[in-house]
């Protein structure tokens, strides 16, 4: 979907119609740490692809249901057309011709949020050749009023909105180029903005997002720097201001970064993609906004965009990334935030953006890729295949070993709901002989 973690949120999970879970209800929906729920899950699989015509070189697609009819629609930047299009869905997963809005010179990057709070979804667009980011206001039922353009430092690459200064209206961030790196514009209140404040980041900043990395309650930011081959953190002061960044390094050439819990301990962790060695970085949170070093794992060709996304409904986050060379990777989460070998699929050429969403209303998460070389978006569904479930494979390993029974044993000590064998609400020898008696019959 695109948006960012809001203060006091937790991305769990992205769905058609929010990404947010909150933070007390991600505290409680969390059982002992690399346990499986059990719930029913599935192995995803994703049909071939479904290209829909677009602008002149396609470079980022953002999925949102900008027209309130409750079905998740693409708008996508149109770099050397100087346009957004917008394709409105038609309820199943199809989608009608792009309507054209102008923007600024050379759209390179699209997001969606409701900045002037009348319910309906903005767009914001960052033009990289007129060193401005465009925001047009919804005027409903999918049409927007003409852009209005804000000095964003040179060469714009990203863009994000989020409540940054805690007045309950969304704050614009933007990550540019050449210069010091970071723009910030506080919201007047009306969904305009006021005037940049920039902040120093890496060299060449291609990429932002916005989370709540040290658990204190407001937004920080953290930014891709593509030559400077590391990430920049920035916590929030509490009132919109920024303390000076903090690098970690990544792979070469990082594209594009993301926050979510993917370890399941309720804090943030960071993704990017990272063009030149094929692979992606994952920087687990230490709980407090820092990170440890990066976890390396392979995906295809050049990947300059990554999403993450519960892709088989198991209650983790799994990645997806755009790549370069013409092809969509999936890495499914092992439960831990360690990640499964990359599984690729065929889009078209110069695949430089992506995002997930419910397309077409089946309850798992589809995508949406854009191609810059072909002029187009891909639509590649999710044929999810349910998966019966296995209740005494705690692990979630897909058979039974001494690490299910050492991982019962664990639980049934921290009378943890997953040990309720024989579910009574009490721990005894009942649950343990029950738990015996599953596991000696296997698995389907």
């Amino acid at each position: 979907m695109g948006v960012d973690c809001k203060t006091r949120d937790i991305c769990m999970r992205t769905t058609p119609n929010s990404v947010y879970l909150s933070r007390s209800l991600a505290l409680s929906s969390v059982a002992i740490l690399g346990l499986s729920s059990n719930a029913q899950t599935c192995d995803p699989t994703f049909a071939a692809e479904i290209p829909y015509a677009a602008g002149d070189s396609t470079r980022s697609v953002k999925i949102g249901d900008v027209n309130n009819d409750g079905d998740p629609d693409l708008v996508f930047a149109n770099f050397a057309d100087d346009e957004i299009g917008v394709m409105l869905n038609n309820g199943d997963g199809t989608f009608a011709p792009q309507i054209l809005f102008a923007t600024g010179d050379g759209p390179i990057a699209v997001t969606i949020a409701d900045v002037n709070g009348d319910g309906d979804m903005d767009i914001g667009v960052c033009n990289a050749l007129s060193s401005n980011t465009s925001v047009l206001i919804s005027n409903g039922g999918g049409a927007f009023a003409t852009a209005v353009n804000y000095p964003t430092g040179f060469s714009p690459r990203s863009v994000r909105f989020g409540d940054l200064d805690g007045d309950n209206d969304l704050d614009m961030v933007v990550a540019f180029d050449i210069g010091l790196g970071m723009s910030v514009l506080l919201n007047n209140g009306d969904g305009t903005f006021g005037t940049e404040v920039q902040y120093t980041a890496g060299s060449r900043s291609t990429s932002v997002v916005l989370g709540d990395v040290d658990s204190d309650n407001d937004l920080d930011v953290v930014i891709a720097n593509f030559d400077s081959d590391d990430i920049s953190v920035l916590l929030n002061n509490g009132d919109g201001t920024f303390a000076p960044e903090t690098r970690y390094g990544v792979g070469d050439q990082p594209r594009r970064v993301r926050l979510g819990d993917v370890d399941g301990d309720n804090d943030l962790d960071i993704v990017v993609a990272n063009q030149a060695p094929d692979n992606v970085s994952v920087l687990l949170n230490f709980g407090d906004g820092t990170f440890l070093a990066s976890s390396f794992y392979s995906a295809g060709t050049q990947p300059r965009s990554i999403q993450l996304g519960d892709l088989d409904d198991d209650g983790d986050l799994d990645i997806a990334t755009a790549n370069g060379g013409g092809s969509a990777s999936v890495l499914l989460n092992n439960g831990d935030g360690t990640y499964a070998t990359e599984i690729n699929y065929t889009t078209g050429g110069g695949s430089v953006g992506i995002d997930l969403g419910d397309l077409d209303g089946d309850g798992d998460l589809d995508m949406a890729v854009s191609n810059e070389f072909r002029d187009d978006t891909s639509i590649l569904f999710n044929e999810c295949v349910m998966v019966e479930a296995c209740p005494p494979d705690l692990t979630g390993e897909g058979d039974l070993n001494f690490l299910d029974v050492s991982a019962f044993l664990t639980a049934f000590g921290n009378m943890d709901p997953i040990a309720d064998f024989e579910p009574d609400g009490s721990f005894n020898f009942l649950d343990v002989s029950a738990y015996l008696a599953a596991f000696g019959k296997g698995c389907p």
